[in-house]
């Protein structure tokens, strides 16, 4: 069971190096030492956990006796399930209760050490670039994740700007699923953010934040907020052309 030895994390840095410790040892549980951790989880014990550390390891361990815990806890009794359920499925499930148990340990240290809105932003954004565990174990996990700069059409692109008009039609859905772009490219990151600054949405009128999710329509080239046209990032990236409703709506000239 995890002890006092590993050090308390205080920032945005070292919570994300917390998180990425335990989350290295979970990927290891349940994709390297897969056969191990099945026969770890037998049925017939008491209720069991999988435990991610920050020094990358992992363990299946009873949940610990105090109550309330000092840190949340992973689920409870995930032996239970394994020999009722195909082992991908039980795996699965394993994995998307880990991430879970992650981001509530990552937020439990930021609510304990007063972390205010941005640094709570800035946090989930540098977890949020990385791919979740259900994705690796299930081998879903999109590299584009693991690469948040040049070409990436994943998540993290609603967070930066592209800087640049439509080149292919590889490069349009990273495009449409980053912010508005600026007017030249070349002038480098911090530029492009003061840029994007002046852009609003075609729906609501609000300014671009750089926490929100864009999208572009082919048709009018307006921008708009995902959430104001209900898309999705996870919908985008099978839009091959966007049309805004409004365009959706115009008819064709007979």
């Amino acid at each position: 069971m995890e002890g006092i030895p590993h050090p308390i994390p205080r920032t945005v840095e070292e919570v994300f190096s917390d998180f990425k410790g335990r989350r290295a040892g979970l990927i290891k549980a349940l994709t390297i030492d897969v056969e191990k951790f099945y026969q770890l989880c037998d049925p017939d014990k008491e209720n069991l956990c999988l435990y991610g550390y920050p020094n990358e390891t992992w363990e299946v361990n009873l949940p610990v006796e105090e109550v309330p815990p000092e840190l949340p806890e992973p689920a409870l009794g995930i032996n239970f399930a394994r020999d009722g359920m195909q082992e991908k499925d039980w795996l699965s499930l394993v994995a998307v209760h880990s991430d879970s148990w992650l981001l509530a340990v990552a937020f439990y240290f930021g609510a304990r050490f007063g972390f205010g809105k941005n640094e709570r932003k800035r946090l989930f954004q540098m977890i949020n670039d990385l791919p979740t565990i259900f994705e690796l174990a299930t081998g879903t996990a999109k590299q584009s994740k693991d690469q948040p700069t040049a070409h990436n059409n994943g998540s993290n692109s609603k967070y930066k700007s592209s800087g640049k008009s439509r080149q292919s039609e590889s490069q349009a859905k990273s495009v449409k699923m980053s912010a508005p772009p600026k007017e030249e490219d070349d002038s480098g990151e911090e530029e492009e953010e003061d840029d994007e600054q002046g852009a609003t949405c075609g729906a609501c009128g609000d300014n671009y934040g750089t926490d929100e999710f864009w999208i572009c329509c082919d048709m009018c080239e307006r921008w708009f907020h995902g959430k104001c046209v209900k898309i999705t990032p996870a919908k985008a990236e099978h839009i091959k052309q966007y049309k805004c409703p409004s365009c959706s709506n115009k008819r064709p000239r007979v």
